[in-house]
This record gives structure tokens, sequence and C-alpha cells, in this order.
């Protein structure tokens, strides 16, 4: 039986968008999409790391290892606004997996904490047995679908990435900038990139090029 003492779970499914500057370079920006997650401080998480572009999940997807926090409070200098805000959200320790297949990185699986202090040998043997059963879970579902395609993903963040398109034909810009764009308007807005990314598709807001300077 796998056990762990966390308060909460999300798996989330990350890609590299391969929409650039026309040149078929990748902008190496990660998408998401949220496949579970155990409760609303969970979600809230894996949303608040899309709003700043850091956090353990991003971290585990790049490195391919684990990133074991057992006191958010002390990652200030590391993440310093996730860790803000993630504090204020109740997380108190964070523990991400990536979940994949060989060399091919699919995602990752993320645990917290409400109260810090680090998982036990056994509860991170325990992390990874879960993440392989997430990992085949994810393959299953993204039979027939290339690992960039999230579009079989039913989740709120999947907006965002359309917004990003939308936001990078008003502007003219590469995807990577749109969505630079949309976190900037998210956090200066105290909003979260969904709630900017549905205002985005709805027409409800427009994004229109920077002046140039004189």
């Amino acid at each position: 039986m796998v056990e762990l003492s966390v308060t909460g779970a999300g798996a989330t499914v990350l890609a590299n968008l391969n929409r650039g500057d026309g040149d078929g370079r990748s902008d190496g920006h990660p998408s998401r999409g949220l496949v579970y997650a155990t409760n609303a401080t969970s979600t809230a998480l894996e949303d608040l790391q899309l709003t700043v572009g850091e956090g353990p999940c991003l971290d585990a997807f790049e490195s391919g290892g684990p990133v074991l926090v057992a006191d958010l409070a002390a990652e200030q200098a590391r993440w310093p606004a996730f860790a803000t805000g993630a504090t204020a959200l109740g997380a108190a320790a964070v523990f991400s997996f990536p979940l994949q297949i060989g060399v091919v990185r699919l995602g990752s699986l993320d645990l917290y904490r409400d109260a810090a202090g680090p998982l036990t040998r056994t509860e991170v043997t325990d992390a990874l047995i879960l993440t392989d059963l997430a990992t085949e879970q994810i393959i299953e579902q993204i039979d027939g679908h290339a690992v960039a395609d999230l579009s079989w993903l039913a989740d709120a963040h999947i907006e965002v990435h359309q917004a990003a398109g939308m936001v990078q034909v008003q502007l003219g810009v590469t995807t990577e900038h749109a969505l630079m764009r949309l976190r900037g308007y998210a956090f200066t807005h105290d909003l979260t990139m969904a709630e900017v990314a549905r205002q985005v598709v709805e027409r409800s807001l427009r994004f229109e090029p920077e002046p140039e300077p004189k």
C-alpha cells in the first residue's frame, strides 16, 4: 500500500511549445495542462506556478529529478514569487517528481504539506511508485496524441494556451513573449493566469503593442 503524509497532490502534463518566431525553432516555454488535483489548494498551487513561471513542478520537469523542499519558507531566494504565494495558500513543504518514460518527460507529480518537514525514505519510495502509476495512466490517456498536443485535457489551463495564441497574433510576437505579457498582466492586476486568459478568449481584454520609445 502506498502511503504519504501529505495534504494534497496534483498531476500535471507539461510540453515545450513548438511555436516560435516562424523559423521552426521552439521557444522552450513549457505549456501545462492539469490532469488531476486532490483539492482546491493543489489546483491553486499549479496555477500559481503557471502565473509566476517558477516552482518545483517546472524544476522537476526541466531537471528530470525529484525536487524535495521540506521548508518552503527557506526557499525565498530560489522561488521568490512562488514561495511567497504558496505559503499564503497554506503550503509549508512541496515535493515534485517528474513523470517520464526513459528520457521523455511528460510532466510532474506535485505534492504539498501544510506543515514543514521532509518525506521519509519510505515516503519517497512510495511517491516514486505513485509517480510510475500516474505516468501509466497519463500514457493511456494520451494514446494517439502527440506529447505536445494538450487538447485532450479537460482543464481550464488549456484556455491559457488559446489566449497566448490570440495575444501572439495581436502583438505579432513569439508565443514566449505572449505568455510573458499574460503573466505580467496577471501579476500586476492580482489575477490568475486562468482569469486573464478567460478575458482574452471572451474578447473583453485585448493587448496592444507597446509604443516604441521616442
